[in-house]
C-alpha cells in the first residue's frame, strides 16, 4: 500500500525537459592537446618496445623547444608479467615538418 501511496505522490512533481546544448558540454567537444598526437606516438612506440607489458598510466610532462626541434615528454607507467615500472620516452622532432629525429626511453621504478 505504501508503494502506491508513494507512486501517486511522485506522480505530482514536476517534470522539467533536459536540453543538451553545444556550448554547455565543452569537455566533450574541445578540439585534443596539440600533445595528443605524440602521446599516441609515445604509447606506440612503447608497445613495440615493450610488447609483453600493458600500459596502465599516461602522463604528459611538458614540451621543450630548441631553434628548430621540440621534444616532447611522457611517462608511462608499465605492468609487465614480473613487474611493474615507469619509463619516461623523449619524442624529439622537427617543428616545422613534425619529422621524428629521435625517440628515446628510460625506465624507472618510481
Amino acid at each position: 500500500m505504501w508503494k502506491l501511496a508513494l507512486i501517486f505522490a511522485l506522480s505530482f512533481l514536476p517534470i522539467q525537459p533536459v536540453s543538451i546544448i553545444a556550448g554547455d558540454m565543452p569537455s566533450l567537444l574541445e578540439e585534443a592537446p596539440p600533445y595528443a598526437k605524440w602521446g599516441r606516438v609515445a604509447m606506440q612506440a612503447t608497445k613495440e618496445k615493450y610488447p609483453s607489458a600493458a600500459i596502465v598510466d599516461y602522463l604528459h610532462i611538458g614540451r621543450e623547444i630548441k631553434n628548430d626541434t621540440v621534444t616532447e615528454k611522457f611517462k608511462l607507467w608499465l605492468r609487465g608479467k614480473e613487474k611493474e615500472f615507469g619509463v619516461y620516452i623523449n619524442i624529439q622532432f622537427e617543428e616545422k615538418t613534425d619529422k621524428i629525429i629521435e625517440i628515446t626511453f628510460e625506465e624507472t621504478d618510481r
